[in-house]
């Protein structure tokens, strides 16, 4: 669905006009093309690295300008504080509840028995560089984290697409041009309103080349790996499939409901942008639509501004999920035993390294192999086992990631009374029906 065609009024358009069918019409392309052409499919990836580029290249600055402009909108300084320690709080509670049900889920499954894997034999080449870039994760320790938060400029944080640097130089933009108000300030927020309306533009535009971005990356997968290229891990690919379709159905949802909303006409409402992060296996490819579909749903500006760019490094809870399970599983496959001390050092070390994923190349691998690191019962070789498999797993930890993203800023809207909920009932009733 493109900007325009969520602000449209509502009405009718030819099928073909359907993001999600043009979706999932380049999915059933790629798989075909990918088993008929595995070469020539395999070269296609240029096709949705450059969707993915023409994304990130706009994300930082419409990250800039929906919170700065949201919270000067807002007025009141007290109010935006406490929306963002509300989210700060959500996010813990609810990946807390990811991490948990990750670990349970491997105990209670042990998808690792039986492999019998003798870590000692296993190709240490095969993490490349991602054990370098764990120990450097794992050695920079809180401290550094906080401070890397804090861009070296404005300029740098802005060119580097560093989310989380933009969103904090943001809030201290917005926050000043606040407290000085009058005159001045409205000038300062008119022409950001107006810089955020063209990116807005130009993202409709950029996202009108979706279907080809998944054509690429779907051809990609299935040439290079092959449909059959599951089979060695396919009982952990199931069983984090179904624990993100049930944390997304069960806890998710019934947030949702805690907040008289139903999570799976909420899901209809997103389609189209699900469909497009499983097949990239990318939320960032959709961010700032999402962020445009929610506030067309009628949550507020500043809510939105606040919470989606603040919970892309804080709120994985698909990530969650698999951290604890793919650390269970590694030590059921290489025949670790694990203490109940154990156990809790893999939730505790969990809480830590699961924060601020989001940006670090191979970000998933690189966190996991620093979560191996700190569990010394654990042979940190056995990251070898989940690497061939990361890519599918990668689809469902996005998905599932951007719908935790959408439902926490919802949620939060709803509690903060941010949320039009005649609104929110109109489009979801209508987003079976409504045009993309």
């Amino acid at each position: 669905m493109t900007v325009d065609a969520i602000t449209a009024p509502a009405g009718r358009k030819p099928l073909i006009y359907s993001l999600f069918l043009q979706v999932l019409l380049a999915l059933a392309l790629g798989v075909v093309l990918g088993m008929a052409a595995p070469g020539f499919s395999a070269q296609l990836k240029v096709l949705s690295d450059g969707f993915l580029k023409l994304i990130s290249m706009i994300v930082a600055p419409i990250v800039f300008c929906v919170v700065v402009n949201g919270i000067a909108g807002v007025g009141d300084l007290r109010k935006v504080g406490r929306v963002g320690v509300k989210a700060l709080i959500y996010f813990e509670v609810v990946t807390t509840v990811a991490l948990a049900l990750g670990l349970l889920l491997a105990l209670l499954a042990g998808p690792g028995h039986g492999m019998n894997v003798d870590a000692s034999k296993l190709d240490a080449g095969a993490m490349g560089s991602y054990a370098d870039n764990a120990h450097k994760l794992q050695g920079a320790g809180v401290g550094s984290f906080i401070l890397n938060i804090i861009p070296t400029t404005s300029i740098d944080a802005l060119a580097r697409n560093d989310v989380l640097q933009v969103l904090f130089f943001a809030i201290l933009f917005g926050t000043s041009l606040a407290l000085v108000g009058g005159e001045k300030a409205e000038r300062i927020s008119s022409f950001v309103d107006a810089v955020a309306t063209i990116l807005f533009k130009t993202m409709s535009l950029i996202v009108r080349l979706a279907p080809l971005g998944v054509l690429g990356a779907v051809a990609y997968t299935v040439g290079k790996y092959g449909v059959g290229s599951l089979q060695q891990l396919v009982s952990l690919v199931a069983l984090y499939y179904a624990a993100v379709a049930a944390f997304v159905i069960v806890v998710l949802g019934g947030i949702m409901a805690a907040a008289g909303m139903n999570i799976f006409r909420f899901l209809a409402y997103l389609r189209a942008e699900l469909a497009i992060v499983l097949a990239t296996a990318s939320s960032d490819a959709v961010l700032p639509q999402v962020m445009r579909k929610l506030e067309h749903l009628g949550v507020r500006k500043s809510v939105v501004g606040l919470v989606i760019p603040t919970g892309y490094s804080f709120n994985l809870d698909a990530f969650s999920i698999y951290l604890t399970l793919a650390v269970v599983f590694i030590a059921q496959a290489t025949n670790t035993p694990l203490s109940l001390g154990d156990l809790l050092l893999v939730l505790g070390v969990s809480l830590l390294t699961s924060k601020g994923a989001h940006g670090v190349p191979g970000s998933a691998i690189v966190i996991l192999a620093a979560t191996l690191n700190t569990i010394p019962s654990i042979p940190a070789i056995g990251l070898v086992l989940v690497l061939s498999v990361d890519w599918f797993i990668g689809m469902a930890r996005a998905v599932g990631n951007l719908v935790g993203n959408c439902v926490a800023t919802v949620v939060i809207a709803a509690w903060e009374g941010d949320l039009d909920r005649p609104r929110a009932a109109k489009v979801l009733g209508e987003s079976g029906d409504m045009a993309d």
